[in-house]
């Protein structure tokens, strides 16, 4: 959530920039539920000091405290429901963007940063699925549309990412770890993720419970209600995971292949970091991904997500396109957000520094998922990297 207390203090610069999200009307929303929640406030404290009296009452004042409780009822109940409303309204309230994001709400709005590498000079390339070996209709049967088997060489292949990935991270610092990936309601909140993702969410709900879309809700409510010791930060994680999503709108966009389906696998950087440092943490995790996909081999580009494009925690998002041949285009393999105290404002985690505990910032990044072995499908038809052999890729993919 944001910080409430700024906001009010400085209404028009929040305004300004929460209007590059298109949030400006749920901004004035909340200013306006909390400006009535706090007229409520000192009407109640006065009418419960008049309940307060000294010694014995005589009649009149029994009489006339009776009215006051009565009046007091009557506002706690108002008050009651004007803070369900502050708290319904502070929750449709984004994170603003940082000033470096570009303007705009469309992917075409990206700013584009860097170009690395060279795209491969390919007469005919052939897709992921005619190089690899995948099963989407046998999946189709089992599971229904947007779901797929990755099997044999391709199956290897993915697993040697992840455990790449992994041991990139661990060696630049980063605890690995399998977290859970069924959460509680307040973990989906708490990230960000509700309730503007709601409806990409899958349920359990005879058990009140949601499957992830990615690690990234399961690592930042690790420390969830914490007050962590500043000499402690920054604490790094990087957690493998399988993660779903229903991709609620996404129809007619990328059916072909497993470009976008509904389970896939990753490995997502999350850390806990001192405000003051999370920008300098945000470029170098960007750059450990840029490695990554250096090592790999594969053409990318870098871009930076418009304001009105990034998610409800985020106040800055570079993304890493690679190149895939056959759609002769750019897409999304890895991102990186700086959500700086949003989420921790809404899970309670703070640091103890010298003022006492107050709010710290969190980022995350995704290292890899399923989508970078179809570029690596794509872009070399068959070779594997190099550096993929030792953690247990073929020679060479077959189907």
């Amino acid at each position: 959530m944001i910080d409430l207390k700024a906001a009010r203090a400085d209404p028009d610069t929040w305004r300004a920039a929460l209007a590059r999200k298109g949030a400006a009307d749920a901004f004035d929303r909340l200013l306006a539920a909390d400006e009535a929640w706090r007229a409520l406030v000192p009407r109640i404290d006065e009418l419960r000091s008049k309940t307060k009296l000294k010694g014995k009452p005589t009649p009149e004042q029994l009489a006339e405290l009776q009215g006051v409780k009565e009046e007091l009822r009557q506002a706690e109940e108002a008050l009651a429901a004007a803070e369900a409303e502050r708290e319904s309204a502070l929750a449709e309230v984004p994170n603003p963007p940082h000033a470096s994001a570009p303007d705009g709400a469309a992917e075409e709005d990206a700013q584009t940063l860097r170009e690395v590498g060279d795209i491969p000079a390919l007469e005919d390339p052939k897709e992921h699925t005619e190089v690899g070996r995948f099963d989407m209709d046998r999946a189709a049967r089992l599971s229904g549309s947007r779901f797929g088997y990755l099997i044999g060489d391709t199956a290897l292949l993915a697993m040697s990412l992840y455990r790449f990935a992994l041991d990139h991270l661990a060696k630049a610092g980063f605890t690995p770890m399998i977290p859970p990936v069924l959460v509680r309601e307040e973990a989906m909140y708490g990230s960000g993720f509700f309730p503007t993702e709601r409806s990409n969410i899958y349920a359990l709900d005879g058990d009140d419970l949601y499957l992830t879309g990615t690690s990234e809700v399961a690592l930042a409510g690790l420390h969830m209600g914490e007050i962590i010791e500043a000499d402690q930060l920054p604490l790094r994680y990087a957690a493998f995971s399988p993660c779903f999503r229903r991709e609620a709108g996404a129809a007619g966009k990328d059916t072909r292949g497993m470009f976008r389906v509904h389970q896939f696998n990753k490995v997502e950087m999350f850390v806990f970091v001192r405000p003051e440092e999370s920008w300098d943490e945000h470029e170098r995790m960007v750059a450990l991904e840029e490695e990554f996909l250096q090592q790999l081999g594969l053409p990318y580009r870098a871009v930076n997500i418009a304001a009105g494009d990034l998610g409800a925690p985020a106040a800055k998002k570079i993304d890493l396109e690679a190149w895939f041949p056959p759609q002769g285009r750019y897409r999304e393999v890895t991102s990186c957000s700086n959500t700086t105290d949003f989420q921790a404002r809404r899970l309670g985690i703070r640091l103890r520094g010298e003022h006492g505990p107050e709010p710290l910032h969190t980022l995350n990044g995704t290292m890899v998922t399923d989508r970078a072995a179809l570029a690596i499908l794509e872009n070399f038809q068959g070779d594997v990297p190099d550096v993929l052999k030792t953690y247990g890729a073929p020679e060479r993919i077959t189907r």
